[in-house]
């Protein structure tokens, strides 16, 4: 509230929904109806919990990523639908916290589709030494309520049937944009079939004056992204050049170890048919993460074969999503990995890992490993 009133800013609680294309309406909690005439509209709903067909989440035995959040006790067992970003976070919390935790995910990786493979690799022998177990290939087929707790069967790619059974069922399958509701229909804004809405480079819908950031959008799910889009969104409102670069919009799993990352796969760079080259360099090798008895992980640059030029950096290491701001830095002026080598870091610090991964990249080794 404040943070609106320095900005002289009217706020309005409540419900709204799109009536027109220059008014709102919000129905406030006591019943009241607000209503607000506006030159432009901007929707920044955000996402909300994609829900799993057949298993109805009750936010107490069976729960979203929401009620993960407030379990009133750390259950002894926990199965995760899901080891995508959300999965392998709340997971590893509750992992940490004293619960048996298995992840079951339909994918071949854990850490969600956009993970570079050999660092989804990393992370998982990180978080099966913690104690996490993962069933990966694996499809949900039914769960339910018994004396014992939540019954799950599973099956593999292979067809073996396998049941679980745990104190706590947490439903993590991913968000999907929040655009029900919203009054899309009464204007015409046009929608796409998985609910997001198409914008132009202005971030402008179908009609010119109602624009769209974040969640509701292409792209990934990043409140930071959502960020810049809404500045970058209002620049352009008053007359300026909107621009990003999503290829500089890192992405960063909260688990321990972190991982962070920016730009292309190993797997996009494959598939693109890029001529690329890689430089790593392992955590086990840092002296500040060695010090810090961290060891876990490493930093893996992708660079242009001919060019040198970074196109990728992918990090696993206690401080990832702090490491990853250098790299972002450094793609965003279309840096080389020689441009980072030669760059002088302080010692000791972690930092030094990404260093001597793009000294690796250049010049075909590290210098201390």
């Amino acid at each position: 509230k404040q943070w609106y009133q320095r900005r002289v800013a009217i706020t309005a609680g409540g419900t709204g929904t799109i009536v027109t294309p220059n008014q709102v309406i919000v129905k406030n909690a006591d019943g009241g109806r607000t209503t607000i005439t506006t030159k432009n509209i901007l929707i920044a709903t955000g996402s909300e919990v994609t829900p799993f067909p057949g298993i109805e989440v009750d936010e107490e035995t069976i729960v979203s990523s929401t009620g993960a959040l407030s379990l009133k006790e750390v259950p002894k067992s926990l199965t995760l639908i899901g080891a995508g970003v959300i999965g392998v976070e709340l997971g590893s919390v509750w992992q940490r916290l004293g619960a048996k935790v298995t992840a079951i995910e339909f994918l071949g990786n854990i850490g969600g589709a956009g993970i570079d493979l050999e660092i989804a690799k990393s992370l998982q022998r990180s978080l099966t030494k913690q104690g996490m177990k993962f069933k990966l290939n694996t499809k949900v087929l039914s769960a339910e309520r018994t004396p014992e707790g939540i019954k799950v069967i599973a099956e593999n790619k292979k067809g073996k049937k396998e049941e679980l059974t745990s104190d706590i069922l947490l439903v993590c399958v991913g968000r999907r944009p929040y655009t029900n509701s919203l009054g899309l229909d009464n204007i015409g804004v046009q929608v796409d079939p998985k609910g997001k809405i198409p914008v132009n480079e202005r971030f402008q819908t179908n009609i010119e004056n109602i624009y769209a950031i974040g969640d509701v959008i292409d792209g990934p799910m990043l409140a930071h992204k959502a960020e810049d889009e809404g500045i970058i969104c209002v620049e352009g409102m008053l007359g300026g050049v909107p621009h990003i670069n999503y290829d500089c919009v890192p992405s960063v799993v909260y688990t321990h170890p972190e991982v962070a990352w920016v730009g292309k796969t190993e797997e996009d760079v494959k598939a693109a048919g890029t001529p690329y080259k890689i430089g790593s360099f392992p955590m086990a090798a840092n002296s500040r993460s060695k010090t810090n008895q961290d060891t876990d992980g490493l930093v893996k640059v992708i660079a242009h074969k001919d060019t040198d030029r970074l196109l990728g950096v992918h990090i696993v290491s206690s401080v990832a999503g702090e490491l990853i701001n250098e790299a972002t830095l450094a793609m965003e002026y279309g840096a080389s990995a020689e441009d980072i080598a030669r760059v002088c870091h302080a010692h000791p610090t972690v930092s030094e890992a990404l260093k001597e991964a793009c000294v690796a990249a250049y010049a075909g080794k590290p210098i201390n490993f």
